[in-house]
């Protein structure tokens, strides 16, 4: 199981320090650099900063928003970051949420999977540097009946096939990811439900495509934050706002991707009442709301030993590349759960 680096959004107060997480993760053998993006910082920029700052750590998109570029621009952006970066980009795709979709960018929320499909299919095929043309449901390529003649890619990408990734949720997402995609982009990932809240989708997906999950990365980001074992409590505290947000304030309160897998996790009651409270706007409440059982089920805390054991815990369960979001008010406690992290792998035997 290799390791990699969620950065999360840039621009809150701490861009100096993410660059210096990003670069001691290169410095420690981490395997791949996430960023982020939702109405704020944009993922592209920030990654070519990293990139042009670090030597050896892959960079990703965790993600670029479906609805935020049009499949041709995400090519065009894919192939330039691969090349500036000598071979180290990695393009994870999402559909955002409604709120995002239709508040921010003007795009309407509707048919999720068969856009994401449609996507897909353009950008791969842009980046096969042939004439592009496409006839779907939501892109015709070129518009018939105008001045528009079949384009082809002019930036030659460092390589081949840049891996591209969907950041997948809900059982049918993940059905198709196995299908279309080279990896999974994963949050809030239990390792004792991961089979039956993601892998079982995604290995029907693979059969469908004819393949199997060899080869295919399981990428989740699970936050983390080290202390002594008697203070997980303590610990699992720093989460409460992060998993509130999600579990109650992602979406709406019909459309919450993040809800709906922790009801499949087997916190139906709980969930309810954290969004019910989020949505009503008790922030506070909804936090003290989550079962500390959640949060230490979908982050890494405690002692390196502790963190040692879940992340065999997650590798047995079928994960291939585990995302740390380092815990921390200042840059050295960040570099300090980033080292603990990777010294944790190294004493389970995984690195």
């Amino acid at each position: 199981m290799e390791l990699g680096i969620n950065l999360g959004y840039w621009g809150a107060g701490m861009d100096g320090d993410n660059l210096a997480v990003a670069q001691e993760a290169d410095r420690l053998g981490f395997s791949v650099c996430w960023a982020a993006e939702a109405y704020g910082s944009d993922a592209a920029t920030v990654l070519s900063w990293v990139a042009a700052q670090t030597e050896h750590i892959d960079v990703g998109s965790a993600i670029f928003q479906i609805p935020a570029r049009q499949p041709a621009m995400t090519a065009m952006t894919a192939a330039t970051l691969d090349s500036l970066s000598g071979g180290r980009f990695r393009l994870g795709l999402g559909v955002s949420g409604p709120q995002v979709s239709e508040g921010w960018y003007g795009v309407k929320f509707d048919k999720p999977l068969a856009r994401t499909r449609e996507y897909v299919e353009i950008v791969r095929r842009a980046m096969t540097r042939e004439r592009l043309t496409y006839e779907g449901e939501h892109w015709t390529l070129p518009l018939p009946g105008g001045p528009g003649k079949p384009i082809k890619l002019t930036v030659h990408p460092q390589r081949e096939h840049i891996p591209l990734y969907i950041a997948a949720i809900g059982p049918k997402n993940l059905e198709q990811t196995g299908e279309i995609a080279d990896g999974a982009l994963l949050i809030f990932p239990a390792a004792d439900h991961l089979e039956d809240t993601t892998l079982k989708y995604l290995r029907a997906g693979r059969e469908k495509a004819g393949k199997t999950l060899d080869g295919f990365d399981v990428c989740p980001t699970l936050p983390i934050a080290v202390g002594d074992d008697k203070d997980v409590a303590r610990l699992a505290d720093t989460f409460r706002p992060y998993t509130a947000l999600y579990v109650g304030g992602m979406g709406s309160a019909k459309q919450n991707f993040y809800n709906q897998l922790a009801q499949r996790m087997g916190y139906e009651k709980e969930a309810a009442e954290i969004q019910q409270k989020y949505l009503s706007g008790d922030k506070q409440g909804a936090a003290a709301a989550i079962p500390q059982d959640l949060i230490d089920k979908t982050t890494l805390l405690g002692s390196v030993e502790r963190i040692a054991d879940r992340m065999r815990a997650y590798a047995a369960a079928g994960v291939t590349t585990l995302s740390l979001s380092p815990a921390g008010f200042t840059l050295e406690e960040r570099l300090a759960s980033l080292r603990a992290g990777r010294e944790a792998l190294e004493r389970a035997g995984l690195s």
